[in-house]
């Protein structure tokens, strides 16, 4: 039964929208080629009200960009106290080997925790003056435009071609070029340009 703005609360109905999205996006994640008919006519009338309904879903999306902004600074902040805390642990950890090792200690006990200086299972790498390190010795993460990628593997030899291709972690499509591209007129197999809308909510 469709939903009445004028019968149900605000939450109600921001509730009934919030769900019925969901519905559709479970949907679109599930690979189904069309949304259910039933779900798509049900957002059509929310859509199709002039009145109340039409300012409770700009209410919706208003609420929803706040919450969206609202979790990506609250990840950002939390990432930034995680790596806080993270240097807090290797601070104290180092500090009590120090304490550990400078009096020739293997362990102190307390109530609750024993605290004990043990050699690791490997050696580790202690960077003392980065910038003294040989390239030869460095791990490169770079972005680097198709077009040149494409021309540097062309001129080595496929043994090194195969070992720089397997160096690859991500390799996607960059929008720019593509744009550059179809204004020069190519031909960009895969792609197209054409002009999208939004939706302002004013």
């Amino acid at each position: 039964m469709p939903i009445n703005a004028q019968e149900n609360s605000l939450f109600e109905i921001d509730r009934e929208l919030d769900f019925l999205l969901d519905e559709i996006q479970e949907e679109a994640e599930e690979g189904s080629e069309e949304v259910r008919a039933e779900l798509v006519q049900k957002f059509h009338e929310f859509c199709e009200a002039y009145t109340e309904k039409v300012d409770r879903i700009g209410h919706f999306l208003s609420l929803m960009e706040t919450r969206a902004l609202y979790c990506r600074d609250q990840a950002a902040r939390l990432t930034e106290r995680a790596r806080l805390t993270e240097n807090k642990v290797e601070r104290t950890k180092s500090m009590v080997l120090y304490y550990l090792r400078s009096r020739d200690l293997r362990k102190i006990e307390g109530r609750e925790f024993t605290l004990c200086a043990r050699k690791n299972s490997q050696d580790s790498v202690f960077i003392s003056d980065e910038p003294k390190v040989p390239l030869v010795l460095r791990e490169i993460e770079a972005k680097i435009p198709g077009r040149f990628w494409q021309a540097l593997l062309s001129i080595l030899p496929e043994d090194d071609a195969t070992e720089l291709k397997a160096c690859v972690r991500q390799m996607k499509p960059s929008n720019e070029a593509i744009k550059n591209a179809a204004a020069m007129q190519e031909s960009v197999p895969g792609a197209e340009i054409r002009r999208g809308f939004h939706l302002r909510v004013a």
